[in-house]
């Protein structure tokens, strides 16, 4: 990917990758847009909202390098759609199986807030995701961005979305007419550092989708 669509996000994204974080100063940063990864045939796609300044825009690849993706792989593992629990870098042998992971927006926002016109920059990447993972069966947005991104999509390609609209919920599951979408809070920092998300909590999202997808 190489969009340029964004100007704050462009000049962000790249500065960050030249100044790097000293931890990380021996890393040749990614500092551009990131694709989706995982099964190009899955039933589970997961949107979260968008690279860590320090995560995904270092390693190249979505949820890799932060707390949060150790959170999300861990999981994914536990309930069988990874074959290990960890995500370090692009070359560090992490498959996923019948999930696909991506994000509302694919660049690194200062203080993790993309703007509403960025989002509606990057939706037509979702769209076309959307569009080509065509055996996705359940979708967990992981906050109301992403959960709020993926309705926009599905309606821009003029896929059923309910009326009245469905509203957010963590762990609250809304049925489409194709597919069954779940809410959860984002495994953030300031979410699980604080208790809004616990394990057990993140746990019973990807318990439904397990369970859901196996009926």
């Amino acid at each position: 990917m190489a969009c340029r669509r964004c100007p704050r996000l462009v000049e962000y994204r790249e500065r960050v990758a030249q100044e790097k974080r000293r931890a990380y100063r021996d890393w040749e940063y990614w500092g551009r847009p990131l694709p989706g990864f995982g099964d190009p045939a899955a039933r589970l796609m997961v949107i979260g909202l968008a690279p860590a300044t320090h995560g995904g825009n270092r390693t190249g690849r979505m949820f890799t390098g932060d707390r949060s993706g150790d959170w999300l792989y861990q999981t994914l593992h536990r309930f069988g759609f990874a074959n290990q629990p960890t995500s370090t870098h692009r070359g560090d042998g992490l498959r996923l199986n019948d999930a696909y992971v991506t994000a509302a927006a694919r660049c690194a926002p200062p203080d993790n807030k993309p703007t509403t016109q960025e989002l509606r920059n990057c939706q037509p990447y979702l769209e076309r995701e959307v569009e080509l993972l065509r055996k996705v069966r359940v979708v967990v947005a992981l906050g109301r961005i992403a959960f709020d991104a993926y309705l926009s999509a599905r309606r821009a390609l003029r896929m059923p979305v309910p009326q009245p609209r469905p509203q957010f919920g963590h762990a609250a599951i809304r049925e489409l007419s194709d597919v069954l979408l779940i809410g959860s809070y984002h495994p953030s920092q300031r979410n699980t550092q604080t208790g809004m998300l616990t394990h057990a909590m993140f746990d019973r999202v990807f318990a439904a989708a397990r369970r859901l997808l196996e009926k």
